[in-house]
């Protein structure tokens, strides 16, 4: 087995007691905000452009493009919002990496702070993980008491406070817009843009915002240098990843490697498939990303090649399904839950999830009548692209790929309950004991 693992966000994981701050300096830590203290808000911009970082929450978006559009003429405060509202199906990888070295994500708060000029950042966490927005207030705790956070940090004469906010639990929350509007003491529901957060987010104030791997990349690209970062991954998506590795694997999990990896060599590394069974599809980047085939095993994980195939990596949630899985049931539980988180503003996503919901119902109990595929795609249809977010695009993801790849398993349903065609104990991750307590 080829090792292509490069541990960087996830290096001192292991550790013990790798959350405290004394462990997190032993390892180097906060050594690069001295370093980013040295220099201009402009040179870290041009640091952070130079390692061609891309949004790590799904858009791929270029972090430091997003850095300068934020008008410095401005005369309102500038705001930092890290996104850690982790809800979407399949993706655990923040989650995991602010339990175990939150200071990792302190220091990328502060660098990025410092670098668009703001003097208050947010935390946003999601409000179940209640485990975890401890850690990170511990975490901040820790930082103000040694100097690098508060008033005049390290002697430089910059200022910072960071508030750890717990979320309203909901996924719709993830949305950045939604976030803000949360984040001010409202109900969490996507805004009107234009104007986009850049130019007026958190209280009407040029604001950026930006997921929690994306920050905690900052201070290795300010430590070791943008050619450090740029040197790995492809061309055009470079650097190192953390990809959820999840579902019918031998050892799911996280693993951080270069941007670029395939399907294949994961799956390797993860101990290959359960045993006997064989990929039948799976999710590049989420739920809310279209599905993909064992056709893609060797496509590069990158931001272009993915998008080439007709997807997106998203935020790298590969969930795997194998050959005893049923598609149409995997649909609608994933259309379950985006009926249930969606917010309700907008009547396409509001009310087509709800019928999506009905109408894979039918298909899954084998009541399906002639002519609703073509029905059901005519729904999806008026959901996408028609709303304020992109919750019913990523619903209207599921369903659409899922038919486009496994069209014969929705005509099935004419006729054929799914749970006889897959009966649904094979796929179950766990063995399904009877009465008598045998598998």
């Amino acid at each position: 087995m080829t090792d292509t693992l490069t541990p960087v966000l996830s290096a001192n994981w292991a550790d013990e007691r790798a959350w405290k701050i004394a462990n997190y300096e032993h390892r180097g830590g906060y050594t690069a905000l001295r370093t980013a203290l040295a220099m201009t808000p402009d040179q870290i911009i041009g640091e952070v452009k130079d390692a061609g970082l891309r949004g790590r929450g799904g858009a791929g978006f270029p972090t430091g493009m997003k850095w300068s559009f934020v008008p410095q003429d401005n005369p309102n405060p500038k705001y930092l919002v890290v996104n850690a509202d982790e809800s979407e199906p399949g993706t655990c990888k923040d989650i995991p990496l602010m339990m175990a070295s939150p200071h990792t994500l302190v220091e990328g708060v502060i660098i990025s702070s410092y670098a668009i000029r703001a003097h208050h950042a947010f935390i946003y966490v999601r409000g179940e993980v209640l485990h975890v927005i401890r850690r990170l207030q511990q975490a901040v705790r820790e930082a103000y008491s040694a100097g690098y956070l508060g008033k005049n940090i390290l002697g430089t004469g910059y200022d910072l406070e960071i508030v750890v906010h717990a979320g309203a639990g909901a996924y719709i929350c993830g949305e950045e817009t939604a976030l803000l509007d949360s984040l001010e003491g409202r109900r969490g529901q996507p805004r009107l843009r234009p104007p986009f957060p850049a130019v007026a987010g958190l209280y009407a104030c040029p604001t950026v915002i930006n997921n929690v791997e994306s920050i905690a990349s900052v201070p290795g690209i300010v430590g070791k240098g943008a050619g450090w970062f740029a040197s790995m991954g492809t061309e055009k998506s470079k650097g190192h990843g953390i990809f959820s590795l999840s579902g019918h694997v031998a050892r799911p999990g996280q693993y951080e490697a270069p941007m670029g990896i395939t399907l294949r060599e994961l799956i390797d590394l993860g101990g290959g498939m359960r045993n006997g069974h064989a990929l039948k599809f799976f999710t590049p980047g989420g739920s809310s990303t279209q599905i993909l085939t064992g056709d893609h095993l060797d496509m590069p994980l990158d931001f272009d090649s993915v998008m080439a195939a007709g997807s997106l990596l998203g935020t790298r949630a590969l969930q795997i399904f194998d050959e005893t899985t049923s598609v149409v049931r995997t649909t609608l539980r994933w259309i379950e839950f985006y009926k249930h988180e969606s917010c309700g503003k907008c009547t396409p996503c509001r009310e087509g999830n709800w019928w999506l919901v009905q109408m894979l119902k039918k298909f899954e109990a084998g009541q399906a009548e002639d002519g609703d595929i073509e029905k059901m795609l005519d729904v999806a249809d008026n959901i996408g692209g028609k709303s304020f977010c992109a919750l019913a695009d990523g619903a209207v993801a599921c369903v659409t790929s899922a038919v486009h790849q496994f069209r014969s398993e929705f005509e099935a349903g004419y006729r054929t309950p799914a749970w006889e065609l897959f009966p649904y104990e094979r796929s179950a991750l766990f063995p399904v004991k009877t009465a008598g307590g045998h598998a």
